[in-house]
């Protein structure tokens, strides 16, 4: 017991005199999880227009494969990302494996099906005479679309915040296609893994204190986003 009382009491004076290395990894962490979750939204969004609204050949399947990549394993996805930017890889010229760039592109791949599905069942439960209206008053097909986005906004804004809670926290894809390198691509996961296997447990403590902020925050921005008034 005196053990973890240390521990929390040095990690509290950490995060109080802000120290340095703390806040850098912080920084970075919430600076790669976010620039994929706007990738991940910006991509996944339309794609589930197209899927909801769509009617061709295969719609089914791929729904089908979107909600099946949602429990996709992070270091399958680590090891993919890896061996395409590899310098045996297609990608090995772009010279991003072990930069912060990798990571983004790990954590947009798990992300993605996250958003994709949630949105696609946003907008599935919106009636769809909304749709019908808006093409009947001379809306194209894009403006149609989003005004059924529009009346499903705050599902579509949950779904956006579920993927960047499922990637906040990541440690496999990270911890091999960034390499935990120190002021570098060390995520707040990975640092808490690394500073855990060397006995630096009031630095883990620290960082696992802050994530479970951000944690917090992402949760209760969540039901502030989608309450309706």
């Amino acid at each position: 017991m005196n053990f973890l009382l240390e521990g929390l009491l040095t990690a509290g004076m950490l995060i109080a005199t802000f120290d340095p290395e703390v806040y850098h990894i912080a920084w970075l962490t919430l600076h790669i999880s976010l620039g994929a979750t706007v990738l991940a939204a910006a991509a996944g969004i339309p794609m589930a227009v197209l899927l909801v609204e769509g009617d061709f050949w295969g719609k089914d399947s791929l729904i089908t494969l979107v909600n099946t990549l949602m429990a996709l394993p992070t270091v399958v996805v680590g090891l993919s990302v890896f061996l395409f930017l590899s310098r045996q890889g297609p990608l090995g010229g772009w010279e991003l494996l072990f930069t912060p760039t990798a990571i983004v592109i790990g954590q947009f791949i798990l992300a993605i099906p996250i958003v994709v599905a949630l949105t696609i069942a946003a907008l599935s439960g919106i009636d769809p005479r909304i749709r019908e209206t808006a093409l009947t008053l001379g809306a194209s097909r894009s403006r149609a679309a989003l005004s059924v986005i529009r009346e499903a906004r705050y599902a579509v804004v949950a779904a956006i915040i579920a993927g960047f809670a499922r990637i906040i926290a990541e440690v496999g894809s990270a911890l091999i296609v960034g390499g935990n390198i120190r002021g570098y691509t060390r995520t707040l996961a990975t640092a808490m893994a690394l500073e855990t296997g060397k006995g630096e447990f009031a630095f883990a403590i620290a960082l696992g204190l802050i994530l479970i902020l951000l944690s917090l925050i992402t949760n209760v921005s969540l039901r502030v986003l989608t309450h309706r008034p």
